[in-house]
Protein backbone atom coordinates (compact mmCIF):
# COMPACT_ATOMS: atom_id res chain seq x y z
CA UNK A 1 0.00 0.00 0.00
CA UNK A 2 1.24 3.47 -0.89
CA UNK A 3 2.39 5.23 2.31
CA UNK A 4 0.66 8.44 1.17
CA UNK A 5 -2.70 6.72 1.29
CA UNK A 6 -2.13 5.65 4.89
CA UNK A 7 -1.24 9.19 5.94
CA UNK A 8 -2.82 11.29 3.20
CA UNK A 9 -3.21 14.46 5.23
CA UNK A 10 0.48 14.51 6.19
CA UNK A 11 1.49 13.93 2.55
CA UNK A 12 -0.75 16.76 1.34
CA UNK A 13 0.65 19.04 4.06
CA UNK A 14 4.18 18.34 2.75
CA UNK A 15 3.06 19.06 -0.84
CA UNK A 16 1.44 22.29 0.31
CA UNK A 17 4.58 23.35 2.19
CA UNK A 18 6.70 22.80 -0.93
CA UNK A 19 4.34 24.76 -3.20
CA UNK A 20 3.33 27.47 -0.69
CA UNK A 21 6.12 29.93 -1.69
CA UNK A 22 4.91 29.76 -5.31
CA UNK A 23 1.31 30.39 -4.22
CA UNK A 24 2.38 33.38 -2.13
CA UNK A 25 4.55 34.80 -4.92
CA UNK A 26 1.50 34.94 -7.17
CA UNK A 27 -0.98 36.12 -4.53
CA UNK A 28 -2.91 32.87 -4.70
CA UNK A 29 -4.77 31.14 -1.89
CA UNK A 30 -5.07 27.36 -1.79
CA UNK A 31 -8.75 26.41 -1.56
CA UNK A 32 -8.35 22.64 -1.85
CA UNK A 33 -5.66 20.07 -2.63
CA UNK A 34 -6.37 16.50 -3.73
CA UNK A 35 -4.22 13.43 -4.42
CA UNK A 36 -6.14 10.58 -6.04
CA UNK A 37 -5.53 7.43 -8.00
CA UNK A 38 -7.40 7.56 -11.29
CA UNK A 39 -7.23 4.64 -13.69
CA UNK A 40 -3.51 3.97 -14.13
CA UNK A 41 -2.08 7.26 -12.91
CA UNK A 42 -2.18 9.53 -9.90
CA UNK A 43 -3.72 13.00 -10.08
CA UNK A 44 -2.61 15.96 -7.96
CA UNK A 45 -5.16 18.78 -8.04
CA UNK A 46 -4.76 22.31 -6.77
CA UNK A 47 -7.82 24.56 -6.50
CA UNK A 48 -6.71 28.17 -6.06
CA UNK A 49 -8.26 31.60 -5.78
CA UNK A 50 -7.26 35.22 -5.29
CA UNK A 51 -9.10 38.50 -4.82
CA UNK A 52 -10.98 39.12 -8.04
CA UNK A 53 -10.70 35.44 -8.99
CA UNK A 54 -7.96 33.24 -10.38
CA UNK A 55 -7.76 33.22 -14.17
CA UNK A 56 -6.37 30.81 -16.72
CA UNK A 57 -2.97 32.50 -16.75
CA UNK A 58 -2.74 32.22 -12.94
CA UNK A 59 -3.50 28.50 -13.17
CA UNK A 60 -1.01 27.94 -16.01
CA UNK A 61 1.75 29.81 -14.18
CA UNK A 62 1.16 27.87 -10.97
CA UNK A 63 1.03 24.58 -12.86
CA UNK A 64 4.46 25.12 -14.44
CA UNK A 65 6.13 26.45 -11.32
CA UNK A 66 4.53 23.91 -8.96
CA UNK A 67 5.65 21.07 -11.25
CA UNK A 68 9.21 22.40 -11.12
CA UNK A 69 9.39 22.72 -7.33
CA UNK A 70 7.71 19.35 -6.82
CA UNK A 71 10.17 17.69 -9.20
CA UNK A 72 13.13 19.23 -7.37
CA UNK A 73 11.69 18.25 -3.96
CA UNK A 74 11.60 14.54 -4.83
CA UNK A 75 8.39 14.25 -2.82
CA UNK A 76 6.51 12.43 -5.58
CA UNK A 77 8.29 9.57 -7.32
CA UNK A 78 5.58 8.00 -9.48
CA UNK A 79 4.01 9.41 -12.63
CA UNK A 80 1.12 11.76 -11.99
CA UNK A 81 -1.00 14.41 -13.66
CA UNK A 82 -0.90 17.90 -12.17
CA UNK A 83 -4.07 19.96 -12.50
CA UNK A 84 -4.60 23.54 -11.35
CA UNK A 85 -7.95 25.29 -11.51
CA UNK A 86 -10.08 27.88 -9.81
CA UNK A 87 -12.75 26.62 -7.41
CA UNK A 88 -15.69 27.31 -9.71
CA UNK A 89 -18.73 29.50 -9.21
CA UNK A 90 -20.90 26.85 -7.57
CA UNK A 91 -18.19 24.76 -5.92
CA UNK A 92 -19.26 22.21 -3.34
CA UNK A 93 -17.79 22.92 0.10
CA UNK A 94 -16.59 19.98 2.18
CA UNK A 95 -13.42 20.64 4.16
CA UNK A 96 -12.70 23.11 6.94
CA UNK A 97 -10.31 24.89 4.55
CA UNK A 98 -13.04 25.29 1.94
CA UNK A 99 -15.54 26.63 4.47
CA UNK A 100 -12.94 29.08 5.82
CA UNK A 101 -12.25 30.26 2.27
CA UNK A 102 -16.00 30.73 1.65
CA UNK A 103 -16.56 33.10 4.61
CA UNK A 104 -18.11 36.27 3.19
CA UNK A 105 -19.41 34.47 0.11
CA UNK A 106 -22.98 33.42 -0.66
CA UNK A 107 -23.64 29.76 0.10
CA UNK A 108 -26.51 27.29 0.11
CA UNK A 109 -26.63 24.21 2.33
CA UNK A 110 -28.98 21.38 3.08
CA UNK A 111 -29.43 19.50 6.35
CA UNK A 112 -30.71 15.98 7.10
CA UNK A 113 -32.94 17.14 10.00
CA UNK A 114 -34.89 20.36 10.21
CA UNK A 115 -33.19 23.25 11.99
CA UNK A 116 -35.64 25.98 13.01
CA UNK A 117 -38.17 24.22 10.75
CA UNK A 118 -35.95 24.41 7.66
CA UNK A 119 -34.01 21.87 5.60
CA UNK A 120 -32.29 24.41 3.33
CA UNK A 121 -30.35 27.58 4.15
CA UNK A 122 -29.05 30.25 1.80
CA UNK A 123 -27.19 33.46 2.44
CA UNK A 124 -23.79 34.92 3.23
CA UNK A 125 -21.50 32.62 5.21
CA UNK A 126 -20.59 34.66 8.29
CA UNK A 127 -18.60 32.01 10.19
CA UNK A 128 -17.51 28.40 9.81
CA UNK A 129 -16.60 26.64 13.04
CA UNK A 130 -15.97 22.90 13.40
CA UNK A 131 -19.41 22.46 14.96
CA UNK A 132 -21.58 25.00 13.10
CA UNK A 133 -22.02 27.38 10.19
CA UNK A 134 -23.43 30.88 10.63
CA UNK A 135 -25.41 31.89 7.55
CA UNK A 136 -26.93 35.37 7.27
CA UNK A 137 -30.10 35.03 5.23
CA UNK A 138 -31.70 37.67 3.01
CA UNK A 139 -34.34 38.29 5.70
CA UNK A 140 -31.59 39.65 7.99
CA UNK A 141 -31.51 36.69 10.42
CA UNK A 142 -28.39 34.64 10.97
CA UNK A 143 -29.00 30.90 11.22
CA UNK A 144 -26.70 28.67 13.26
CA UNK A 145 -26.54 25.42 11.27
CA UNK A 146 -24.91 22.40 12.99
CA UNK A 147 -22.15 21.04 10.73
CA UNK A 148 -23.00 17.48 11.78
CA UNK A 149 -26.40 17.87 10.08
CA UNK A 150 -25.11 19.36 6.80
CA UNK A 151 -25.52 16.90 3.93
CA UNK A 152 -24.35 19.26 1.19
CA UNK A 153 -23.05 22.81 0.96
CA UNK A 154 -21.94 24.84 -2.03
CA UNK A 155 -21.31 28.35 -3.23
CA UNK A 156 -24.48 30.00 -4.41
CA UNK A 157 -23.73 32.21 -7.41
CA UNK A 158 -26.35 34.82 -8.32
CA UNK A 159 -27.34 33.10 -11.58
CA UNK A 160 -28.34 29.93 -9.67
CA UNK A 161 -30.63 31.62 -7.14
CA UNK A 162 -34.39 31.19 -7.35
Amino acid sequence: MDPRMADGEAFLARVEAVVDPVLEAHGLQLVDLQWRREARRWALRFFVDKPGGAGILDCQRLSHEAADVLDVSGLITESYDLEVSSPGLDRELKSDREFAWAIGKDVRCWVREAVDGRLEFAGRLEAAAPDHLAIAGPEGRTAEVPRALVTKARLDPPFRRK
